[in-house]
């Protein structure tokens, strides 16, 4: 009695699962970017000075940001204090003052009112100038009552209808507001974002420039080995991993020394800088990063190593050709 043939058995390939991939993918990742970081520390001169180059070119447009936004809560504390004087008609009366504040309270667009009667204004010029004795001398008070009007809109344009609002009020002889300063200051403040946005957008194609040599001189110095992998099927996306780790890790180093020279130069200026508000009569602080502008200067950095590697990579990846 014959036996029946064994069914023949090949040799089976069976293929990884995406769990297997992901954390061969995230392996790798992980060794390339351990790689990268004791590739830098082997050169840390070599290193160093590019990572400065990177934070000089950073440090102006930071600061130049910093400054912006404490010029826009400087203009946020103008506005608050942007007020209205309404000076009142001479023959207006301390009881009829009052009734005319009141419907200027009412008016629409008005936040808060203050009414200065013609005796507190006198004394309010003679504590000012300092003529208390000569104006004491004065038969009748030439001061009209007034009121003094802080807008809920601190806009020129909502101002100044306003403005128009209060005038048409009876009672009332004249209304005055200088919104020149406040429009002064914010033509300021909008250069100050296009010169910042233009000098961010040259000091950022610096870093690119060079995180981008810097990477150039790395690939012509592997490019053997970066034949042979590619000889033995590695992809472009395999060869160019490494190369932008390094340039991440030069743009991340860049922002650390960036972030302290900002630091420092706060440090060294908050004095002086107190100093000469006190002497105004003001109180002034130089601003600071902080958490979220730490983060945007670190994460800024990183992202323009990374993209100048990157561009320097794949072109010298599409000139190499293995032999």
């Amino acid at each position: 009695m014959s036996r029946p043939a064994p069914s023949p058995r090949g040799a089976r390939t069976q293929r990884p699962g995406s769990a297997l991939r992901w954390r061969a993918w995230a392996r790798h990742h992980r060794s390339m970017a351990a790689d990268s970081a004791r590739r830098l520390l082997r050169r840390p001169l070599g290193s160093l000075l590019t990572m400065l180059a990177i934070a000089i070119a950073l440090v102006l447009p930071a600061g130049l940001w910093l400054t912006l936004d404490s010029a826009r809560l400087l203009d946020a504390q103008l506005e608050q204090s942007a007020t209205l004087t309404t000076y009142l008609d001479e023959e207006v009366g301390e009881a009829e003052a009052g009734r005319i504040e009141q419907a200027l309270a009412a008016q629409e667009g008005v936040a808060a009112t203050r009414l200065i009667t013609a005796a507190e204004g006198m004394a309010e010029f003679q504590q000012a100038l300092g003529l208390e004795d000569a104006l004491a001398r004065l038969e009748t008070n030439p001061l009209p009552a007034s009121v003094v009007v802080r807008p809920a809109d601190a806009s020129p344009a909502a101002v100044r209808r306003l403005a128009d609002g209060l005038a048409a009020v009876p009672g009332v002889d004249e209304v005055r507001l200088d919104l020149a300063w406040l429009e002064r200051l914010r033509h300021l403040a909008a250069l100050g974002q296009r010169v910042t946005l233009a000098l961010g957008v040259l000091f950022a194609l610096g870093v690119l420039l060079v995180v981008g040599n810097t990477i150039r001189l790395a690939v012509e110095s592997r490019r053997q080995e970066i034949e042979v992998v590619t000889l033995i099927g590695a992809t472009h996306a395999f060869v160019r991993r490494p190369f932008l780790y390094s340039g991440a890790w030069f743009g991340f180093g860049g922002g650390l020394l960036a972030w302290g020279l900002l630091s420092l130069g706060s440090d060294w200026l908050a004095a002086p800088v107190s100093a000469l508000a006190a002497s105004y009569g003001a109180s002034f602080a130089l601003p600071r990063l902080g958490g979220e502008g730490s983060t945007i200067l670190l994460g800024c950095s990183t992202l323009l190593g990374w993209l100048g590697a990157w561009l320097a990579v794949n072109r010298h990846l599409a000139e190499i050709r293995p032999r």
